[in-house]
């Protein structure tokens, strides 16, 4: 990212190259003596949290508006889900049935993807959280349509490294976990969420918290897989306790192929607008 606007007075790249020639001192040597924003070890303070939440935030804004990315179609799902064809690795029996829906991922990207190339490429860019499983299979459909796609990683105590297919231009790192989330949904005109932990739980529920609560405008919440979502959560459950309302079960809706999906969201009523009060309360 360039920045080509001219400037009056040195900008902040000149001073820190300046400051690398000048004489070794003991007054130069001292962290007191290093530009603020080129001092690693000052910026890494607890203090400096609110300013490193405001670069997180920021940076990849920029990227994205810079690289005229409009839209974004969301993928959450689980990073242990294996493709088909490496099943038999898999950790269980159930992830190694739920590997179709590896598959289901990769194609419902890949045909979103065509149709963001048909208008232009930056509406409607594929987004993932850029690691393995349904994530990389989100990424490699829109790598295969040959369209671009968004990586959304995060910085966590193993090792771990963005999938191949996220486009090198957008992919990002990142340290907190809400504004990760926050990056997920500024673009999304559609999520759709495949079996997963409780990354994925909290990345469902989090999006649902803020259509319900119109914090956010309504967009098709598709969720893949009804066996696995109603097996883990007693949706009705909630409704009847009374701790969401019946009208919050149309919030989202269950699918198992990419095409299904692809219909849902075509059909989907009430995508953009925004609730203006909470039912039930």
């Amino acid at each position: 990212m360039k920045d080509h606007r001219e400037r009056i007075f040195p900008d902040a790249r000149q001073d820190i190259e300046t400051t690398r020639e000048i004489p070794h001192t003991p007054q130069t040597e001292s962290p007191a003596y290093r530009l603020a924003f080129a001092d690693p070890d000052f910026l890494c303070r607890d203090e400096l949290r609110p300013v490193r939440l405001q670069l997180e935030l920021l940076k990849p804004e920029l990227y994205l508006t810079e690289y005229g990315v409009e839209s974004t179609i969301v993928l959450f799902g689980g990073a242990r889900i294996p493709e088909p064809s490496q099943r038999e690795q898999a950790a269980t029996t159930t992830l190694a049935e739920l590997s179709r829906y590896y598959e289901q991922a990769r194609r419902f990207a890949y045909e979103m993807t065509l149709r963001s190339k048909a208008d232009g490429g930056l509406r409607g860019v594929i987004v993932t959280g850029g690691g393995p499983g349904v994530m990389e299979a989100g990424n490699r459909g829109a790598a295969e349509a040959g369209g671009v796609s968004i990586g959304l990683n995060i910085v966590l105590p193993h090792e771990q490294a963005p999938n191949r297919y996220v486009t090198p231009d957008l992919c990002f790192n990142f340290h907190y976990f809400g504004i990760r989330k926050m990056h997920f949904l500024m673009r999304a005109e559609a999520v759709a969420v495949f079996p997963g932990g409780f990354g994925t739980l909290d990345e469902l529920f989090e999006t649902l918290t803020l259509i319900q609560t119109g914090r956010m405008q309504r967009v098709p919440v598709i969720l893949f897989g009804e066996k696995f979502w109603r097996d883990i959560i007693n949706w009705e459950a909630l409704a009847d306790a009374g701790t969401i309302a019946r009208e919050d079960l149309e919030l989202f809706r269950f699918v198992e192929t990419a095409e299904e999906a692809i219909a849902a969201i075509d059909g989907w009523e009430g995508a953009g607008e925004r609730r203006r009060s909470v039912p039930g309360r």
